[in-house]
């Protein structure tokens, strides 16, 4: 900011009167402190694909009313100079501070003259991505840090077509965003007075009951849900899923459900599951303590803005098991194709999507049933982006699945990011009928397995905080780049796919084939016995991610090898 430093920067902070005073009060919490202020101000929180997310308080490197108005005004100057009348769409989870975010967004947007529709409580992500595209609007903003700890938020923002914005449009906003002073050049106006002069709308219940209807509209066997006495525990983990995903299973037959009640209103302190992630047991705990007690056939567990879904299962000794987003997403997608076959309601030349980071037995399953299946970078993003590729062709009806190892799954083009809403329908409808084919989850999973061969998947993520964090994540990348390791865990690599310089190179002959993926910051390492191990630095956390696949005929053999895997990987990167 105008080439401040920290302290200049600090300094300038506590001298304007701050409307928030949970903010003076912090920053004169940190006076003297010169580390606490360095890392509220070192950097501004960068503008992206994903919008912005940081932790809650104090600086430029933080979520708070004027990193938000700052973000919301590049946001506004880029809309007015793209589109002639343009319109965004708003939304928010149950995060702190949220809604005040949500009210801040719609104000500056309406003292630029563009007209806000805003839901009027909280609501998931795909419920918003579903406004944008259902108002015509030209942008959406939703409020949520998705899964990350209760000292997060964040703010991403939608493209008109639904889909968070692509590359080129968040250059855009940033590019605008980097010109604004982040006190002089914002202009706000009261919200009431927006409000009562019709720039900014509530959105009303017809968007919202369409949304449910279009979610419904994905079942494949609705009679299996009203021919069972399905029983579910479910957790909205204090987030946006408590009411349209208990009223999408009211709607399509479910009467009995079981609510976490510690995790049933919204509260952004998740005082009972401080990492609201479903991939994580720690995060359904209430959830399976409860299954201990109400003996249901699954649980589902959503993350605060509902658009990823975890569950749980019982096994045959009645104890619950956890099953990974690649696990369900390869049952939902073995589901939806083989039944979509049999009730003649497949598309002519089908399309699934996944991203390279989610398992492979995906592609056994769609060559088994001629499904096309496109694959893309990590980001439901780029999923939504090849629905838009299919509509624009005229073929949308060609979509039938899309989903990414974390826990994420979109059936239908009502929406363009994931959703939980459709996903929860769809387990419970799933596990319905196979119930009433005397099957369980677990025995359509192990089925599969039998069928393509065993899969076993995992995800570590090493963490890299504070002001060398972003520096020690580069410099794990560069030296994996410019020294990559010959074998992992006792296997010898074989290829290594390098999507930021966009080749594959074949370890011993090398031979370099492209990639035509966008360029993107993540290396792939192929490995004997259809192993893998892929890594990225995470666009949202500060966190390096590692994916390995381990593939073996018995399960006991593939996890010894994903241990080797995980081991020996954590120690080429130091960790």
């Amino acid at each position: 900011m105008n080439g401040m430093n920290e302290m200049q920067l600090y300094s300038r902070w506590v001298a304007q009167n701050l409307e928030d005073t949970d903010l003076a009060e912090e920053l004169a919490a940190v006076a003297g402190d010169t580390d606490a202020i360095k890392d509220r101000f070192f950097r501004d929180l960068e503008f992206g694909t994903g919008g912005l997310r940081g932790v809650i308080g104090a600086g430029t490197n933080r979520m708070n009313i004027y990193t938000v108005r700052k973000a919301t005004q590049g946001l506004a100057d880029y809309l007015k100079a793209t589109y002639p009348n343009p319109s965004v769409a708003v939304s928010y989870d149950s995060r702190i501070k949220s809604d005040l975010f949500a009210r801040e967004t719609a104000s500056v947007l309406a003292a630029n003259g563009i007209k806000v529709y805003l839901y009027p409580e909280l609501n998931p992500t795909p419920a918003l991505s579903f406004a944008v595209r259902d108002l015509h609007c030209q942008a959406g903003v939703m409020i949520t840090a998705s899964h990350n700890p209760a000292k997060y938020n964040g703010y991403k923002a939608y493209g008109p077509d639904g889909c968070q914005m692509t590359i080129e449009a968040a250059n855009a906003v940033l590019d605008c965003i980097n010109r604004l002073d982040i006190f002089d050049d914002i202009r706000t106006v009261d919200f009431e007075a927006a409000l009562a002069d019709g720039w900014i709308a509530y959105i009303g219940q017809d968007t919202y009951a369409r949304f449910l209807e279009n979610v419904r509209a994905q079942s494949i066997h609705p009679e299996a849900l009203r021919q069972t006495d399905l029983k579910v525990v479910y957790t909205p983990l204090n987030g946006t899923g408590n009411k349209p995903v208990r009223e999408i299973l009211r709607m399509t037959g479910v009467k009995n459900v079981v609510v976490v009640k510690e995790q049933e209103l919204p509260d952004g302190h998740f005082t009972t599951c401080p990492y609201p992630n479903p991939e994580i047991k720690e995060a359904l705990q209430k959830g399976l303590e409860l299954c201990a007690v109400e003996k249901p056939d699954l649980l589902l567990a959503t993350d605060p803005d509902c658009d990823r879904v975890g569950i749980a299962v019982p096994d045959q000794d009645g104890n619950y098991v956890l099953i990974t987003g690649n696990e369900v997403g390869a049952l939902l997608f073995e589901y939806i194709c083989r039944e979509r076959i049999a009730a003649g309601t497949m598309p002519e030349r089908p399309v699934a999507v996944k991203t390279i980071v989610t398992t492979e037995i995906v592609q056994k399953m769609a060559d088994e049933y001629g499904v096309e299946l496109r694959n893309v970078l990590t980001g439901f993003k780029f999923i939504g982006e090849q629905i838009g590729y299919l509509e624009e062709a005229g073929e949308a009806n060609r979509y039938i699945f899309g989903f990414e190892e974390s826990y994420g799954y979109l059936a239908g083009t009502y929406v363009r990011d994931k959703d939980a809403v459709v996903a929860s329908m769809l387990i419970c409808e799933m596990a319905a009928f196979y119930r009433l084919k005397g099957i369980s989850l677990l025995d359509a999973l192990h089925a599969i397995y039998r069928k393509y061969g065993i899969y076993l998947h995992s995800q570590k993520s090493f963490t890299c905080e504070g002001v060398t964090g972003m520096e020690r994540m580069a410099a794990i990348m560069q030296e994996l780049r410019e020294n990559p390791p010959q074998a992992i865990g006792g296997l010898r690599v074989l290829t290594i796919s390098d999507y930021m310089l966009r080749r594959t190179t074949q370890v011993d002959t090398g031979n370099v084939s492209a990639i035509t993926l966008p360029q993107s910051d993540v290396i792939g390492f192929a490995l004997e016995q259809d192993a893998s191990v892929i890594i990225r630095p995470s666009g949202t956390e500060p966190k390096i991610k590692a994916y390995y696949t381990a593939t073996a005929e018995k399960m006991d053999h593939a996890k010894e090898i994903q241990q080797r895997l995980q081991e020996d990987f954590a120690k080429i990167l130091g960790f």
